[in-house]
């Protein structure tokens, strides 16, 4: 099933010295999705969604069921893991005196790099962005375009002007003149970027609904979906049931929209995120290390199967560093366990006095990937030939298919706005079968 290739990297930039790529065609990897079934405005209600319940305990076969009643199936005493990330309004539209439009996707903080910092500055900043209608930007400064002549964008005397051009990606310093933080300026200037294959411009409804009810920590291009379908009455219930509730905090980048373009998996190149978890969710998370783990959606899945290799790092190379797109399928595997990872990892945040860690992956997580952490995942129903489906296919094995046919078959909405899963790991004996 794997196919060895050689490493990319040296010896002292990569301690992969025999990495393995898995031989999967993308095209094995796909089902029908009718455009009918693309959910493209929420439902009235967070909760109003169906849930289909993939678990041992409901049985072998898919279960319907409605979000509303998740608690009752979630493991008793487990621990819940949330992503708190917060979407950002990172699309603007600018203009060159010329009048040609120019539009700017923000993707993340270069100058100051932290979210925090950045967000924070009142005069100018610079991002990586994605410039559409590069050609025909010149290099001039752009003014931002206001068509209905608010006076409250007019005041913030928004300017853009193109530091690196990398081709895939810029680098653009934008200043202004109100004074205000340039959280509150893209706030007044930017769209919430919501997911191309919904075929529509953002409406109002987007501003709440694209956005968990605890979003918190500002950074995100695209939602954590997973999450959208909670609300207070199942946090209630969930809590009833002796389930503890914790948080991490992932930005999820633009490259979850990036599809699979290539004819193998081993050819496509991953995008990095990053992550930041706090010493005291580490050692909650080495608590239940061994017992039910359910992660409530694929970035909070793939920072969580993030922890395991950044102990390694401690244990092989003294400190943590970003994890590679095919750093879980090295040649000679791994002897550490998982608790012995989260320990090293959890010493070395300790000796570095520091309360939080902040780190980056990379990870690619298909069929063969052996999950250390997560034993439950909420989740919803992902587009074809996607590296999110290629992770449901790793967490269950081919009854991904069966899963997807029935969803299909009983009027399941899909996609970010559409109906959720509930799904339990199968071994990997399981998954291979």
């Amino acid at each position: 099933m794997f196919t060895q290739v050689n490493c990319k990297f040296s010896f002292q930039n990569c301690y992969i010295c025999n990495e393995m790529k898995p031989d999967i065609r993308i095209e094995d990897f796909t089902y029908p999705l009718p455009e009918g079934r693309i959910a493209r405005f929420p439902l009235p209600n967070r909760d109003d969604s169906k849930l289909l319940v993939y678990t041992k305990s409901a049985g072998e076969s898919p279960v319907s069921s409605q979000f509303k009643e998740i608690a009752r199936f979630l493991p008793a005493d487990a621990l819940m893991v949330f992503n708190e990330t917060k979407v950002v309004p990172a699309r603007m539209l600018f203009q060159r005196p010329t009048g040609a439009i120019i539009e700017i996707f923000c993707l993340e903080p270069a100058d100051p790099s932290d979210y925090q910092l950045s967000f924070a500055q009142t005069a100018s900043c610079s991002w990586k962005v994605i410039v559409g209608n590069l050609k025909k930007w010149k290099g001039d400064r752009l003014t931002l375009c206001n068509p209905e002549n608010d006076p409250v964008i007019a005041a913030v005397g928004l300017e853009a002007s193109l530091v690196e051009n990398n081709g895939k990606s810029c680098i653009v310093s934008f200043s202004w003149c109100s004074g205000e933080s340039f959280s509150q300026v893209m706030g007044h200037c930017g769209r919430i970027p919501i997911p191309p294959y919904l075929k529509r411009e953002t409406q109002e409804i987007d501003l709440t609904r694209y956005q968990t009810c605890y979003a918190l920590r500002e950074g995100s291009v695209t939602a954590p979906t997973a999450g959208l379908h909670f609300t207070e009455r199942e946090f209630a219930q969930i809590d009833a049931r002796g389930i503890v509730r914790e948080r991490l905090c992932l930005h999820v980048g633009a490259g979850t929209f990036l599809p699979v373009k290539s004819e193998k998996i081993a050819d496509h190149t991953m995008h990095s995120e990053p992550f930041e978890v706090s010493l005291a969710f580490l050692k909650k998370v080495r608590a239940a290390c061994g017992g039910p783990l359910i992660a409530v959606g694929t970035t909070s899945t793939r920072c969580l199967e993030s922890l395991y290799y950044l102990g390694v790092h401690c244990i092989e190379r003294g400190a943590p560093g970003v994890v590679q797109q095919w750093e879980p399928y090295r040649d000679e595997g791994y002897s550490v366990s998982t608790a012995e990872a989260l320990d090293a990892l959890i010493a070395y945040v300790e000796h570095s006095g520091k309360a939080k860690l902040l780190s980056r992956t990379q990870i690619i997580i298909v069929p063969g990937f052996r999950f250390r952490l997560v034993n439950n995942l909420v989740t919803n129903f992902h587009q074809p030939q996607s590296t999110l489906l290629l992770l449901i296919a790793a967490f269950i094995g081919p009854a991904w298919r069966q899963l997807y046919d029935f969803a299909l078959a009983h009027d399941f909405r899909f996609l970010s706005y559409g109906d959720s899963s509930l799904l339990e790991k199968r071994s990997l004996t399981d998954q291979n079968e």
